[in-house]
């Protein structure tokens, strides 16, 4: 009976890849038909199957992030109006008024110097000048022209062109 273990030149070899040679059963010679096929690695058909899925899948996926962008710098402009809107209305309660057009929203950062001075201006109302999305100024008008009795205050939208339809306002109401 022989050992499993004396096998000579093949005892670095599993037995799953010894195969004994019919004329010299004492000959051990590695598998490679069985298992060299497992060993290989994918074949261009497997390949070519798991590029089509990813395919696929970025073809459905794709166009649902696409638009999230743009939405998403939509609302964060709704946003930072909503924020200028509330620092307006503090400086309006301390001087009685709302700063004028030509003092425009810098009015909120530091004392402006030109008429109409505030009285009471207990400033700065915003720790900084905010770009909308953009990274456009956003636009202030006092006295408005939309319609509100305040000031009107809005951006120029992705376009970066003013009065397209795509301006982000405090006079109309967003989707």
């Amino acid at each position: 009976m022989r050992n499993k273990n004396n096998r000579g030149l093949a005892s670095h070899i599993s037995d799953d890849e010894i195969l004994r040679n019919e004329s010299s059963p004492n000959l051990a010679v590695k598998d490679t038909k069985r298992h060299g096929h497992l060993c290989a690695g994918f074949t261009l058909i497997e390949l070519l199957m798991v590029v089509t899925i990813i395919g696929i899948l970025a073809a459905i996926a794709v166009p649902k992030f696409v638009g999230l962008g743009k939405k998403a710098s939509i609302k964060a402009s709704i946003a930072e109006i909503r924020v200028i809107g509330s620092a307006l209305e503090r400086y309006e309660m301390d001087n009685q008024m709302f700063p004028s057009t030509e003092q425009g929203l810098k009015a909120l950062i530091e004392k402006p110097s030109t008429s109409p001075v505030p009285r009471d201006w207990n400033g700065p109302y915003l720790s900084e000048d905010i770009n909308d999305p953009w990274d456009n100024p956003y636009q202030y008008r006092n006295p408005p022209q939309s319609g509100r009795t305040d000031y009107d205050l809005w951006s120029k939208g992705p376009d970066g062109t003013d009065g397209t339809a795509d301006d982000v306002t405090n006079w109309k109401k967003e989707k």
